[in-house]
């Protein structure tokens, strides 16, 4: 039965994780602990389809973890007309502005995705936040990547780019399994993947800092009794010292 075969398949993934991404996972889990130890704040951006919501502000999910995302809309219903004689560079000037205008800092750790290592925008980010002195750790899948070829302008994708990579095993093209009948494969991998990843990750961030003596905040779940009470006392004390 394809349940099976899914099933399957994920058991296949995380194991392939546990077993290459081993090293990488202790060395991001190490890099959190120490950014956070120092007053830093560890910042997710875009990863894979909204996964960083799995671990901020939720039961048994850290408090240094923050959202960081932007936007940008502009309303113009002129016809679009060839600008390539106003030499006008557009490129990194949106994320270059939004790192500018946000509370990020160097020596913040910012987590960016892009499965097949090539969005422009995610390339863009990286880019920007790294020249700004921000620890970048991206989630990509390595055997996706090397399959494609870069469109960004500076000719590098995310790997190539970041502080520190974590392969989150996805196959090229993203899905697992082949389907009689069906020409696209079925059930994306970098979803699952990622999210196992970051809370192991996670976990050694935690235990590195109950070593180093630094307790981190833990909250609670919101809906049971006496959650919401319990976040308070870990959130405002982090807040009022750290910001975040």
């Amino acid at each position: 039965m394809l349940m099976e075969r899914y099933q399957g398949a994920v058991d296949t993934l995380l194991a392939k994780i546990r077993t290459t991404q081993k090293e990488a996972i202790t060395k991001a889990g190490e890099m959190v602990a120490d950014a956070v130890e120092n007053g830093g704040c560890i910042f997710l951006s875009g990863i894979v389809h909204g996964i960083e919501n799995d671990l901020i502000y939720r039961g048994g999910g850290p408090i240094f973890y923050k959202h960081f995302s932007y936007d940008l809309k502009i309303e113009n219903n002129a016809r679009q007309r060839d600008r390539s004689d106003l030499g006008i560079k557009t490129e990194g000037a949106a994320a270059r502005y939004a790192l500018s205008m946000s509370n990020i800092r160097p020596g913040d750790v910012l987590f960016v995705s892009s499965v097949s290592g090539r969005t422009p925008s995610v390339v863009e980010l990286a880019y920007e936040a790294v020249q700004m002195g921000v620890k970048v750790i991206a989630l990509t899948s390595m055997e996706y990547t090397k399959e494609v070829a870069p469109v960004h302008s500076c000719g590098k994708k995310l790997y190539e780019i970041a502080t520190l990579t974590l392969d989150n095993c996805a196959p090229a093209a993203e899905a697992m399994l082949e389907v009689p009948g069906i020409e696209a494969h079925f059930a994306a991998a970098s979803g699952i993947g990622s999210d196992y990843i970051l809370w192991s990750l996670t976990a050694v961030a935690v235990e590195k800092m109950l070593t180093d003596g630094y307790t981190p905040g833990i909250l609670k779940s919101a809906n049971y009794p006496g959650g919401n009470d319990y976040n308070k006392t870990v959130i405002e004390p982090h807040y009022e010292q750290y910001g975040w």
